[in-house]
């Protein structure tokens, strides 16, 4: 497929333009933009002026987005689908839940501004394209910041610290019983809300600089996701995912004896590399034989008020391969399930007491030009009906420790929160 590709002259960060896109699209009374900013598709910043995202059925969420596969190196991304996958979309549903968002929704977006590894700018669209409309998107990336919007935010409202440890100690039954080797658990926080909620996304994309971060859009409500993990990237037979599991609180910029601490935890090692082999069993499923691999193991990184261990796993797949056998084989995200995963999953249902909606699914997008992309999300403000909702939660193993595992919830939280409702 053809894409046309201007560069930009320009400065602005993508927050910034992603703002000014927000208000170009009230006043023309479009749909909101769209943005994954980070480290995506080879740069900084991929930015839908306007995108309408619509829930999509479930038995369609796979396959909307079958052939845009991807090809070749990092570079122009033209448009595609973006939008979110819901871990609803396997949940088995054993205790049905009222959900506040679709289980999965995707927009088509035929051009993008997109911000390379350098900082330049980008004009680029699928097909053909106006002059008028190029000298736009142009002015917007140029343009005077508008003036600061403001919200409001809070109380927090906490789940519940029992509840949380209660559904633990299921999970270490669970265990104990011969029933699975680890699960993941998960609370949800709860924050009314009044404003934009794209301002929150473009506040915290430029504070804590997640490395997957994404917002999308619609009637529906929206998704603000800071996630620092991937879940796929597929450019035509090539597929990768960075499984992220092991944590540890960070209480600086520089290392302060917890990055030691997580390298030398027998728990945490040994639930990366449970979750690493989920991952190669996933894509195992559907690779070719003998080409999946492990490049990094144990990998410790910073992130936002934490230390994780990061691990990568590569996977060749044939070409003619579509995405929904690929996301059949590999989603709900190993490293917010458990093992063995199908068995996870109805644990998981059993003891959480409210659902995840997108939490735990996945964000992104999928062109045709430059292929998959999508985070896990983590991190991930849900807002609908007036509400942020934010679900956090961590893996359990037979020696998990219900306050641990509390104290690590609210870590993982606490940037969130802060950014929503900052403590006095």
């Amino acid at each position: 497929m053809p894409v046309f590709t201007q560069s930009i002259d320009g400065a602005a960060s993508a927050e910034q333009v992603l703002r000014r896109l927000a208000v170009r699209a009230r006043r023309r009374g479009l749909p909101p933009p769209a943005a994954l900013t980070g480290d995506w598709f080879g740069g900084s910043a991929v930015l839908a002026p306007s995108v309408r995202v619509d829930a999509t059925p479930p038995e369609r969420a796979f396959t909307t987005v079958d052939t845009a596969t991807g090809h070749g190196e990092p570079g122009p991304v033209g448009g595609g689908w973006i939008g979110y996958l819901g871990y609803g979309l396997t949940d088995p549903g054993q205790h049905p839940r009222p959900r506040r968002l679709p289980t999965a929704a995707w927009g088509w977006a035929d051009h993008v501004l997109r911000r390379d590894a350098s900082g330049q700018w980008w004009f680029e669209a699928l097909g053909e394209v106006s002059s008028e409309l190029i000298a736009e998107l142009a002015d917007v990336v140029s343009a005077e910041d508008p003036p600061p919007a403001e919200w409001t935010a809070g109380p927090v409202r906490r789940p519940d610290a029992d509840e949380h440890a209660k559904a633990v100690r299921g999970c270490v039954e669970e265990i104990g019983a011969g029933e699975i080797f680890q699960a993941n658990i998960c609370s949800r926080f709860e924050v009314p809300f009044r404003g934009d909620p794209l301002e929150v996304f473009a506040a915290g994309s430029a504070r804590f600089r997640p490395a997957r971060a994404a917002y999308v859009a619609g009637s529906w409500g929206a998704v603000a996701s800071l996630s620092p993990e991937l879940f796929l990237t597929r450019r035509g037979r090539v597929v990768h995912s960075s499984p992220i599991k092991g944590t540890l609180p960070r209480r600086g910029p520089q290392d302060d004896g917890n990055a030691d601490l997580l390298r030398s935890s027998a728990k945490d090692v040994a639930e990366n590399v449970m979750i690493v082999d989920m991952a190669r069993n996933d894509l195992g499923r559907v690779a070719e034989v003998g080409r999946v691999t492990v490049p990094r193991l144990l990998d410790v990184q910073p992130h936002p008020g934490v230390w994780h261990l990061v691990s990568d796993v590569r996977a060749e797949v044939p070409a003619e391969l579509p995405n929904s056998a690929l996301l059949a084989a590999a989603f709900p995200p190993a490293s917010v399930t458990g093992a063995p995963k199908v068995r996870a999953l109805e644990v998981i249902a059993e003891l959480e007491s409210q659902p995840r909606d997108v939490y735990c699914g996945a964000v992104g997008m999928v062109s045709p030009v430059a292929g998959l992309e999508l985070n896990v999300a983590i991190r991930t403000l849900e807002h609908a009906d007036g509400v942020f909702h934010l679900g956090v939660g961590g893996g359990i193993t037979a020696d998990s420790d219900p306050d641990r595992e509390w104290l690590e919830v609210l870590a993982k939280a606490a940037p969130a929160l802060s950014l929503l409702a900052p403590e006095p």
